[in-house]
Parts: C-alpha cells; sequence; structure tokens
C-alpha cells in the first residue's frame, strides 16, 4: 500500500466510524421516543435521517474515487469493497431508525397502552452487534465479527416472543389494532436491523480473511 492510498484508506474508516456514531444515536432516540412518547424526539430523529444519507452518498464517492485513481489489489481492495457495503447496511439501519420515528409519532398521538415488549432489551441487543461489528474491524477481528453473527440468534428470538405478545393483545384489545401494529412494526424493525449488523461482520470477515461466510450458517453450517 502507497503512503497516499493508506492515508485515503484511515480518511475512509474514520468517516465509516462517523456514519457508525451517527446511526447508533438515532437508534437509542428512536427508541427512547418510543418509550417516553416524545414526538419531538421522534421527529428529531426523522429529521437527522437526511445527514445520514448525505454522509453515506459522501462516503460511497470517496470509496469509488480510490478505486478509480489507486486500483487497489488484494487486502486494499477487499478493504474498499468492504467499506463500501458496510456504509450502505449502515444507511439502511439509519432508514430503520426514522422508521422507528415514525412511528413514535404516531403512538405519541394515541391512548397510551401498556407496551407489551421491552424494547430497549432489543435495542440493546442490536445496538451491542452494531458496536460489536466495529470492535472487531477495529482490531481486525474475526472471531469477534463472527460472535456477532451468532448473537442475532437473540433478537431473532426476543421478535418472536414480541409478535407472540402483541398478538395476544389484541385479541384482548381490539380497538387497539392500530397501535398494536405499529408496535409489531418496531419489534420487526430493530430485529431488520440485527439482520443488517450481520452482514456488517460478515464484511469485516471478508475484509480480514478473504473469506465470504453470508451462505454459510452463524454456527458454520452450510445454508
Amino acid at each position: 500500500m502507497t503512503i497516499r492510498l493508506r492515508k485515503e484508506t484511515e480518511k475512509l474508516i474514520k468517516k465509516l466510524y462517523t456514519l457508525e456514531s451517527m446511526v447508533e444515536e438515532s437508534l437509542s432516540r428512536a427508541v427512547e421516543a418510543v418509550g417516553k412518547r416524545n414526538q419531538g424526539l421522534a421527529k428529531l430523529v426523522i429529521e437527522n435521517d437526511n445527514q445520514i444519507d448525505q454522509m453515506e452518498v459522501e462516503l460511497e464517492e470517496e470509496c469509488l474515487k480510490i478505486l478509480a485513481l489507486y486500483q487497489p489489489v488484494a487486502g486494499d481492495l477487499r478493504m474498499v469493497i468492504a467499506i463500501l457495503k458496510m456504509n450502505n447496511d449502515l444507511e439502511r439501519i439509519g432508514d430503520l431508525a426514522a422508521n422507528i420515528g415514525e412511528k413514535a409519532v404516531h403512538l405519541a398521538t394515541h391512548d397510551l397502552l401498556e407496551i407489551p415488549y421491552d424494547f430497549n432489551a432489543m435495542a440493546t441487543c442490536a445496538r451491542n452487534m452494531l458496536k460489536g461489528c466495529f470492535d472487531a474491524l477495529s482490531t481486525s477481528d474475526a472471531d469477534k465479527a463472527q460472535s456477532v453473527r451468532e448473537m442475532d440468534d437473540k433478537l431473532d428470538t426476543m421478535n418472536r416472543e414480541m409478535y407472540s405478545l402483541v398478538e395476544s393483545s389484541i385479541l384482548k384489545n381490539p380497538e387497539n389494532l392500530d397501535s398494536y401494529i405499529h408496535m409489531m412494526g418496531i419489534s420487526r424493525n430493530l430485529e431488520r436491523m440485527g439482520d443488517l449488523a450481520v452482514n456488517i461482520a460478515e464484511d469485516v470477515i471478508y475484509m480480514v480473511e478473504g473469506s465470504i461466510v453470508r451462505h454459510i450458517g452463524k454456527h458454520g453450517q452450510k445454508t
């Protein structure tokens, strides 16, 4: 790697971490807005999604410029490709946080319902998966990235539990169907964030080892 290329890739990674911080903050704020019925905070999450989108575009343009100017190979090429893919998945997580913000706005304008599940626990799990990906990236630790893939089972289970509880609540209080459907949507968005974190973890593994593992199950079996 030339000195100039090294400097450019370091800038890429720095921007990627900045984007990750923005996305993680949006996730936290969105779930807080749900719990506190805070319309202002929810709308802030929705508005800030534009900044995440802009950052994603800028980072993609930088990646493409590096590919065109330096024509990296081997590990350098894997790094730029992995950053491109992680960048896209982070933007999609930001979109999901904005979706939760929209649902929080809706719930805040309707009668207060007892939320049948702990969204904070799901959000913490999704956030820990995201943080785990970038901890693995910072240390080039493929094993840690693999552990993030395995964490997804927990989030999937929590999502299924949430669906069961909401379905029971709908049967008991069908007049609140609309709000309960929004709760299901929040749970689904959080579960989907976990899926995208798995994608990022797989990109870390690709960057570090050159192995494409997305068609290999979380526990080593082929899918």
